[in-house]
């Protein structure tokens, strides 16, 4: 608010006005320490870009804003001489020059700073220590850009320089730049109240737009590294000219503002100064973009420029952080007043004198501007410049000097003090300025927090209404905004919801926090909030779609109380039956001729091995182990071979008496009476021998099965050796096959019962199960597989049983008559071919 004193000056300033002023000889004072001014008076450079030869540069239009800027630092340093506290007898006198935002402009003054104490040229030695450069300090340059320039040429001399508006985070590097301070904060501390503004809305798909300079990439950098970190998606990240008068600006501008249109954001985050936001903000209005939330920063939104452009209400919303900075007491009347100093002539010649002093003739001020213009031309950024860093900037060194020179609260003494001795105390010490206390941190930075404000129009005027803050959490009062929305409600900024749990994201397109939310599939589960991934189970682990956790599997094998498992075990109990009745059968009628026609007490044999391979069928049920799939195809290999050594024996005497007459009186005796029993055994023998081979080549073993069911581990045997399979069973084939190779041809009259036949259907029946068996076990993966050996068992046995002991009771029981000698002996014997006529 303006003071009485400061209207009336106003309308005095403006009718004065018409004549040029000495305002531009006001920005030089000679005194016992100097401090440097680095401010930007002038925006536009006449000739950086065509200039051939390493000429001034010229800036053609004045910055009100670095012009107040200048003037907060002339109105400390006047405040400070007039002190009795504050370095009290000691004069500061004051150096400012113009940087036209331009390094190459800003380089020229500093150079100055940096020459040897009266003199214009600057010393090479080895040692700086007792250096006395023109200044004791410096105060600015605003930008950051300019910063990181002049920085390295100051902090090699140890030259305190504190910056009063550059925030790039690169400039926190006090092993780069150690003589350099600012008194505001890192951009770091902006960007994360942003990002807490932009989640505390819910919006997570935005765009982001920089200037291309030194603050814009920096700013918008740390923005892009954090915004990640808190599920907030980038949908356009782009960067904007700061050179307008380039052919190829307008053409940018146009494309960022498409690319922002097609995304369909309606949050727009812009790091940018004033200028090249105007120019992006005119270019929105004109190409008619949406309204939207624009998010803005100090460096633009304060802006009277940006604010008074044309249809600028029609962009939307605008919110943007500032720093928070009380007002300084005294410096609008300060200003005013001075304003009124440099129409009056005798003001102007002390002025000119005192610039005389300086050697005003090295270094242009280049802000001829300066003196055409009035009171009233800057009094509408005079209402809410941030004045304060530059106030802050002034007085650290002031304090750091009082401190180092050892001054009392009444008097300093005279001594000659280096730059660099000032460091140690700017690096320590708090200060005070106005009852408020301020000091460094290890980054060479102030943070007095930041004011969340709002652009708020009524009546076309537009009011910089305060509606939160941010210091170490942020506070916003949601009340006082008022959206473009129809409801004045936050709009919805999202490409992406949260997904629920059990769900992961599933990136679309080309941003990568831009998703779909899918159910986690069968045997993973969702392991961590937002994941992008679902975690896979362990393998004796599962779990359903959408999972949370994983479940340890249930095993999964032929258990003793399943269905399946008792009419298998019914039926192999009716199978032993039979089998024990035919041979209780067999052994009360032994001596018959029946019972002796089919190898007599070798069928006992044979009927007991057939037992034990029925029995054998318990082996497939219950948990299987190691020593149970190796005992399995054991046990099978060698009952069976005890029950085709009986046939074997029996095929040998049979081929002998059919196809080898002559001899059979000679070698019947080795496959008749006693002498067989040596044949079974050699037989047994020979199948031990390979069931060796197969323990020592790779018996079965048991392999859980974790793929076969959803739910469950299938514990089956697996055979590890197909070589050692096929030699044990194989050989078992091979005697089966020399058994049917030797009955089957045999023809016998139909007065004599052939004995063949039973061996011949036997064998046969052997072969089709196998050949099935075979098939359905070397690709079945399920319980099943037990139930295939176990039913391949009882089909042989009952095979065996049907086609050749079967007939056999069938004549005992029920055709006595025909166990007679005549009707059994040489009954495999071929009949004269007389008597089959």
């Amino acid at each position: 608010i303006m003071v009485p004193d400061l209207l009336l000056c106003l309308s005095f300033g403006y009718a004065a006005a018409l004549r040029p002023t000495c305002l531009s000889a006001q920005f030089r004072r000679p005194g016992d320490y100097i401090i440097g001014g680095l401010f930007p008076f002038g925006t536009d450079t006449v000739n950086l870009t065509t200039r051939s030869e390493p000429t001034s540069v010229v800036c053609e239009r004045l910055f009100v804003d670095g012009l107040i800027w200048a003037l907060g630092m002339k109105f400390a340093i006047d405040q400070i001489n007039n002190s009795t506290s504050l370095l009290p007898g000691v004069k500061l006198g004051y150096d400012m020059y113009d940087t036209c935002f331009e390094p190459v402009v800003a380089l020229q003054p500093s150079l100055l700073f940096l020459t040897q104490n009266g003199t214009t040229g600057i010393g090479v030695l080895c040692n700086y220590t007792d250096y006395q450069p023109r200044v004791t300090a410096v105060i600015g340059p605003h930008k950051s850009d300019l910063c990181m320039v002049t920085a390295k040429l100051f902090s090699f001399f140890l030259i305190p320089q504190v910056s009063y508006g550059a925030s790039s985070e690169q400039l926190s590097n006090t092993e780069l730049y150690p003589s350099f301070y600012r008194t505001v904060a890192s951009d770091k501390n902006l960007v994360e109240a942003v990002v807490l503004l932009l989640n505390r809305f819910g919006w997570n798909w935005i765009a982001t737009v920089g200037s291309d300079d030194e603050y814009g990439r920096g700013a918008q950098g740390l923005f892009l590294s954090t915004a990640g970190n808190h599920s907030i998606c980038i949908a356009f990240e782009g960067l904007i000219p700061t050179d307008l008068a380039d052919p190829k600006a307008q053409r940018q501008l146009e494309d960022t503002i498409k690319l922002i249109n097609t995304t369909k954001v309606n949050i727009i985050v812009l790091f940018a100064f004033s200028q090249p936001a105007q120019a992006l903000l005119e270019q929105s209005i004109r190409m008619g973009l949406s309204e939207k939330v624009w998010i803005g920063t100090e460096a633009w939104i304060l802006s009277d420029k940006t604010a008074s452009t044309p249809n600028i209400q029609s962009i939307g919303t605008v919110l943007g952080f500032i720093m928070k900075a009380r007002t300084v007491p005294g410096f609008q009347k300060y200003v005013a007043d001075l304003f009124t100093s440099v129409q009056q002539d005798k003001f102007c010649q002390e002025s000119r004198e005192f610039n005389h002093l300086m050697n005003s003739d090295v270094v242009d001020t280049l802000c001829k501007e300066c003196d055409h213009i009035s009171l009233r031309n800057i009094s509408s950024v005079l209402r809410h410049s941030q004045m304060q860093p530059v106030y802050i900037a002034v007085y650290s060194v002031a304090h750091a000097l009082h401190r180092a020179l050892g001054c009392t609260h009444h008097a300093c003494p005279k001594a000659s003090i280096k730059s660099w001795q000032l460091l140690h105390f700017m690096n320590t010490f708090p200060f005070m300025v106005n009852g408020q206390s301020f000091k460094f941190d290890h980054t060479h930075s102030t943070n007095t927090g930041y004011k969340l404000i709002f652009w708020s129009w009524k009546n076309g005027t537009l009011t910089y209404l305060p509606v939160g803050d941010y210091q170490d959490s942020l506070y916003i009062d949601k009340s006082q905004i008022q959206f473009h929305t129809a409801d004045q409600k936050e709009p919805t900024s999202e490409c992406f919801r949260h997904c629920k749990p059990g769900q992961f994201k599933q990136i679309k397109g080309f941003h990568f926090c831009c998703y779909d939310c899918t159910d986690c599939p069968e045997n993973t589960f969702w392991s961590a909030k937002d994941s992008t991934t679902c975690t896979p189970c362990l393998e004796h682990q599962w779990s359903p779609v959408r999972s949370t956790r994983c479940y340890d599997r249930s095993e999964k094998y032929l258990f003793w109380n399943e269905p399946l498992t008792i009419a298998l075990l019914t039926l192999m109990s009716i199978t032993i039956s039979l089998i024990c009745l035919t041979a209780v059968l067999f052994l009360k009628n032994l001596e018959t001729p029946l019972v002796q026609a089919s190898g007599g007490k070798l069928n006992l044999f044979a009927l007991f091995a057939l037992t034990l391979l029925c029995l054998s069928s318990c082996l497939y049920i219950g948990k299987p182990s190691n020593t149970l799939c190796m005992i399995q195809q054991i046990v099978y290999a060698l009952c069976l071979n005890g029950c085709f050594s009986v046939f074997f024996i029996k095929s040998l005497e049979i081929i002998l008496v059919t196809e080898f007459p002559h001899c059979a009186p000679t070698l019947l005796h080795w496959v008749t009476q006693r002498r067989a029993w040596l044949l079974v055994a050699l037989c047994l023998l020979t199948e031990c021998s390979f069931c060796v081979c197969y323990l020592h080549l790779g018996p079965d073993s048991l392999q859980p099965d974790y793929k076969s069911l959803p739910t469950e581990v299938l514990l089956v045997c697996t055979t590890q050796s197909w070589l050692a399979f096929a030699l044990m069973h194989g050989y078992n084939g091979c005697v089966a096959f020399i058994c049917f190779l030797c009955t089957f041809m045999v023809r016998t009259s139909g007065k004599k019962y052939n004995i063949a036949r039973g061996i011949t259907f036997a064998i046969l029946i052997y072969f089709i199960i196998w050949i099935f068996f075979i098939a359905i076990f070397a690709t079945l993966k399920s319980v099943l597989k037990s139930v295939t050996q176990i039913s391949t068992i009882l089909a042989i046995t009952l095979g065996i049983l049907g086609t050749y002991y079967m007939p056999k009771c069938y004549i005992i029981l029920l055709k006595p008559d025909l166990n007679t000698v005549d009707y059994f002996q040489n009954s495999i014997k071929e009949e004269p071919e007389e008597d089959s006529q």
